[in-house]
């Protein structure tokens, strides 16, 4: 049978121990904004880390075409493939062992150890080095993200999830731009330090200067994570008994299976977690069709370069999810969030289908940005209802199979969206000359609005299957 500790701790009411360490002795503005001094550590610790996931990511990327010779673009693709795997693949059992292990000390280590991969990387020579290295970090990623997800309702009161939610969705993807900013900051100290001799021994250049402050990024946050307060959950000490008791049977693969299975039935059981997971799921196999289609729909359909056309997407969708964000934030004291999540995830694919029907660029990319203001909402709310009802002994593991959810259905969108065109492509050449009439007016059917407008029709889908699910657990609740 899979070890289920039962938690002590209720879900809803924070222990003596976690009151303690959440509750204020001053109304503090940090406060206010983080829900604890605690938090806004944390929070500070995600900063750092996250500003160092993207600036290692693109000294990898560079540092794989370098060093690949002849074939840049297949190091990068085995880079990137390094990145990707991993998740599919080990993801969810990533969220049985933080379930099992202490989280804090989980955090601390995963960034240590991605502040010694990253000590290596500048003096590696092959593309098969540097492969390992990214299987490496992945790794550590995959056991801090579920860790640092499922310390948050122990660290802020339940009114403020929501909002501190927005503030890690700023810290994982508002920190893109400032790497991009320091990558071209950092290539200019570069070129100004290797003219010291004495510094040769580092090989010190653009990329390995970039993974030196990376590595001092993780190292910052691994000292912030040890000093965190986070209170030691009575699963955890539970787990450590059984493990001293029994640590053959606790380890063994049917043992590890069948926690992993424990944490697969919760999420299709519990109705709330199960809403959030298909509405995430879904929803990203539509939406995340407009990133590799987002240039080829500037070209064909709004005929502008595609470089200018996918940057004006990128901008407003970027604007739509801070403005997402600062609502919810400033409204979420008077949300419904169940009905908000589900209005987010239908007007997504409303606004994705009229996006992309639009004739000029201005249009297309303020519609673009109600997608951004929807999937900023569907983002922060999805993960809040997540920390509401996941339990604390499986909570790590709803978050690991949201994550491995959201990476396959990312990698389907990918693969899907230029195949689909193609073939779309085709069908709307041959039989329609890529082009109807509808009341009078003509209008532009290339294959990759077509896909486009399957993409939200994907999302809108997502949308009735949330909808689906709320009504089959009113329906549960009013029979029970």
């Amino acid at each position: 049978m899979a070890v289920s500790p039962r938690p002590t701790v209720p879900n809803d009411k924070p222990t003596k121990a976690i009151a303690e360490a959440i509750a204020p002795s001053t109304n503090t503005r940090i406060q206010q904004i983080f829900g604890s001094a605690q938090y806004f550590k944390l929070w500070i610790a995600q900063v750092l880390s996250s500003c160092g996931d993207w600036l290692g990511l693109f000294a990898i990327l560079i540092t794989a075409e370098r060093i690949g010779g002849g074939t840049p673009e297949a190091s990068v693709a085995y880079v990137m493939i390094a990145r990707f795997l991993p998740g599919l693949v080990f993801g969810s059992a990533a969220g049985v062992l933080v379930d099992r292990w202490d989280r804090k000390r989980t955090m601390f280590i995963c960034d240590v150890g991605r502040a010694i991969t990253l000590l290596w990387l500048p003096f590696v020579d092959f593309v098969w080095q540097l492969v390992l290295a990214s299987l490496i970090l992945e790794a550590f990623a995959l056991l801090w993200a579920p860790a640092k997800e499922a310390s948050v309702p122990n660290l802020v009161p339940k009114e403020k999830l929501t909002a501190v939610n927005s503030l890690s969705l700023v810290a994982a993807y508002g920190t893109f731009p400032v790497a991009a900013g320091l990558s071209i900051a950092i290539a200019g100290l570069a070129s100004v330090l290797k003219q010291f001799d004495a510094l040769d021994f580092l090989r010190i250049d653009a990329e390995s200067l970039a993974f030196y402050i990376d590595a001092a990024t993780f190292t910052a946050s691994a000292a912030i994570i040890l000093r965190l307060a986070l209170p030691r959950i009575a699963t955890v000490k539970h787990t450590k008994t059984i493990q001293q008791e029994a640590p053959n049977r606790v380890w063994s693969p049917k043992q590890m299976f069948g926690d992993l299975r424990t944490g697969w039935n919760y999420i299709f059981i519990n109705p709330t977690v199960r809403m959030v997971n298909l509405a995430l799921a879904v929803g990203l196999i539509g939406g995340g069709m407009l990133i590799p289609l987002g240039p080829v729909f500037a070209e064909d359909v709004l005929k502008v370069d595609q470089g200018d056309g996918f940057r004006a997407f990128m901008v407003a969708l970027g604007i739509g999810v801070a403005l997402g964000i600062a609502v919810l934030s400033a409204r979420q004291q008077n949300l419904h969030k169940e009905r908000v999540f589900l209005a987010a995830v239908f007007g997504a694919g409303v606004c994705l289908f009229l996006a992309t029907s639009m004739w000029t660029l201005l249009g297309a990319a303020l519609l673009v940005g109600g997608l951004g203001v929807c999937a900023g909402t569907v983002y922060v709310l999805g993960f809040t209802l997540l920390q509401e009802s996941a339990t604390e002994d499986l909570r790590a593991r709803v978050f690991a199979g949201l994550f491995t959810l959201v990476r396959s259905s990312v990698m389907m969108a990918l693969l899907m969206g230029p195949a689909l065109a193609l073939f779309l492509n085709g069908l709307s050449d041959k039989f329609f000359d890529k082009d109807v009439n509808v009341f009078g007016f003509d209008v532009i059917i290339p294959g990759v609005r077509l896909t486009l407008w399957l993409a939200a029709l994907i999302m809108l889908a997502a949308g009735f299957l949330t909808l689906a699910s709320m009504r089959n657990r009113s329906r549960l609740e009013v029979h029970q």
